[in-house]
């Protein structure tokens, strides 16, 4: 269900102004997640769920402001009808469309490929670190599938929350050389102040300097053509 259509972003679509679609529901139960809510819809104070004339109502009013959507979760993909709103969102607003996912249903990506202009997919770990860090809830393959089929986009990028004792960037370099080179990849700094596991809150994030050493080394290795790091 759709759970909040918020504010503007400068960060979350490169090179654009958003807002953002929140959708709860998630196939995958990440310790470090820091959007429990949309996990665990039980975590909310209510169950409602915003209509998608109403999505359209505040994306009009914002219309000359923004110029890009954001569809993230929780996992967008489960939400049945993902595809209806999607084509409302390219029939009736001019804005570009960013898609999040975790990378672990290809099938639902490739159908709905057309409708998005830009996605963002999750590498969430090491290949064999992906049952530790997504709660067993990932099957490695479907992300090599569908990394193959973002890279199909002109726009996209890959991501990754650098969790301390979940992925290094060991790691990391070998789930990017796994999918093959990227054009943006994103290292995202690991913030504790609120997770889905109690574990992990209050867990120090990696110094700066070994995220700007990880970047290097993936730029060294020719993994990915443009790295950022994101605090």
């Amino acid at each position: 269900m759709i759970r909040s259509v918020t504010g503007t972003s400068l960060i979350e679509y490169p090179g654009k102004i958003c807002s953002i679609i929140f959708i709860s529901g998630c196939n995958l139960h990440c310790p470090f997640c820091h959007n429990p809510e949309l996990v665990r819809p039980d975590l909310l104070e209510d169950e409602t769920s915003i209509s998608h004339s109403r999505v359209l109502e505040i994306l009009g009013k914002r219309a000359g402001f923004v110029e890009a959507v954001s569809v993230t979760g929780g996992e967008p993909l489960l939400y049945r009808d993902l595809g209806e709103l999607l084509r409302a969102i390219r029939e009736e607003t001019r804005l570009s469309v960013k898609l999040d996912t975790n990378g672990t249903l290809p099938g639902k990506l490739a159908e709905l490929l057309p409708l998005v202009d830009f996605v963002a997919m999750d590498l969430k770990s090491s290949p064999s670190g992906y049952p530790e860090a997504t709660g067993g809830g990932a099957v490695f393959a479907d992300i090599v599938e569908s990394a193959a089929i973002v890279r199909s986009l002109p726009a996209y990028e890959f991501r990754t929350t650098m969790v301390p004792g979940l992925v290094d960037g060991e790691g990391i370099t070998e789930s990017l050389r796994k999918i093959g080179k990227v054009r943006r990849f994103v290292l995202q700094t690991f913030h504790s102040r609120k997770t889905l596991s109690r574990e992990y809150m209050g867990k120090p994030a990696y110094p700066k300097n070994y995220l700007e050493d990880t970047a290097g080394a993936i730029k060294e290795a020719g993994l990915a053509e443009e790295v950022e790091i994101r605090p």
